[in-house]
């Protein structure tokens, strides 16, 4: 065969491919799932006769027996396997992609509700909110602020920011940073008790922590190289609420671990001094998370998508402070 001819046969097999129409793959894929051309038709609210045409362009343009028809059902060849298992997914993708299209010229309207702990309402979406709010004018925001862990499907909140290690609990997790943390305390308790020059005498001073389980002492968590050192701390103060923990630090009450983006401004402010640089403590992961049914709503999409413009390198309060380095 000449070259030109060869040109000519890849040309005409590339043509028939891009002839494929993707409506009738997404109806292969429907009868593939329910198992039936009256049930597919059914799902997709289009006349059985629609289905059957699809299936049998379909089958002609891939030279190939896709069903095995009987009385009651259908069932897949060996190449409809192939053909399902090579398309899972992709019609879901490209539903995606139309619908962030579909997402950056439309307005967002109707109410997105955010659950946030505390802290992390008050101090960081509190900033980033109306940045939100501005891109989509049209869109309301409903914000839970809790210190206890909402389940999303139970209590009708459409995605939640949520702090520490996931759980494997059927919630999507789009994972924003890490957040750092450090012990601190303010110049005034200094002044008042001195400074621990070590960690073992942090057992001696008044700190502030979260409640123990049942009672028993909190594990402070010290890494410096390869070194790692736990301390059981039993606090003078125990309190549910990291906002709090940092607003006591900060009125002289004792010493405390703060995330960073809270204690940054006060350490640069000379208004709290950060113990120990020289060790550090484990971040805190930080998640945006929705259940698996909000994956397409086009309001959770664009919250998600906002956070993670704000919270990426160069722009974000989860960046490590310059003090920090000192």
């Amino acid at each position: 065969m000449r070259s030109g001819d060869l040109v000519d046969t890849a040309n005409r097999r590339w043509n028939n491919r891009a002839m494929l129409d993707l409506n009738d793959v997404r109806v292969f894929e429907k009868v593939a799932a329910t198992g039936g051309f009256a049930a597919a038709a059914r799902a997709l609210g289009i006349p059985k006769s629609s289905v059957s045409r699809s299936i049998a362009r379909l089958e002609e343009e891939l030279r190939a027996r896709l069903f095995q028809r009987t009385t009651r059902n259908v069932v897949l060849t060996p190449a409809g396997e192939d053909l399902k298992e090579r398309c899972a997914g992709i019609l879901h993708r490209l539903e995606e992609a139309v619908n962030g299209v579909r997402s950056a010229s439309s307005p967002r309207r109707g109410v997105l509700r955010v659950s946030a702990a505390i802290g992390f309402g008050v101090n960081v979406l509190s900033d980033e909110l109306p940045g939100f709010l501005e891109r989509h004018p049209e869109l309301r925001v409903s914000l839970d602020l809790s210190t206890r862990v909402v389940d999303l499907l139970t209590d009708g909140v459409d995605v939640a920011l949520r702090l520490g290690p996931m759980p494997d609990s059927g919630l999507i997790a789009t994972r924003l940073g890490a957040m750092t943390r450090h012990v601190c305390a303010a110049p005034a308790y200094l002044e008042r008790r001195g400074a621990p020059e070590s960690l073992d005498e942090l057992v001696e001073h008044d700190t502030i922590d979260m409640p123990g389980v049942d009672g028993r002492p909190r594990r402070w968590t010290f890494r410096k190289g390869g070194e790692t050192r736990e301390l059981e701390i039993m606090p003078r103060i125990s309190v549910n609420e990291a906002l709090m923990i940092h607003k006591l630090v900060h009125n002289g009450a004792g010493i405390g671990i703060v995330s960073g983006y809270l204690c940054a401004p006060t350490i640069a402010a000379r208004r709290l001094v950060r113990l120990f640089p020289g060790w550090s403590l484990p971040s805190v992961e930080v998640n945006v998370v929705y259940a698996s049914k909000r994956e397409l709503d086009p309001n959770v999409r664009e919250f998600v998508r906002f956070m993670k413009e704000v919270t990426a390198p160069g722009r974000s309060w989860l960046n490590e402070p310059e003090w920090s380095t000192l």
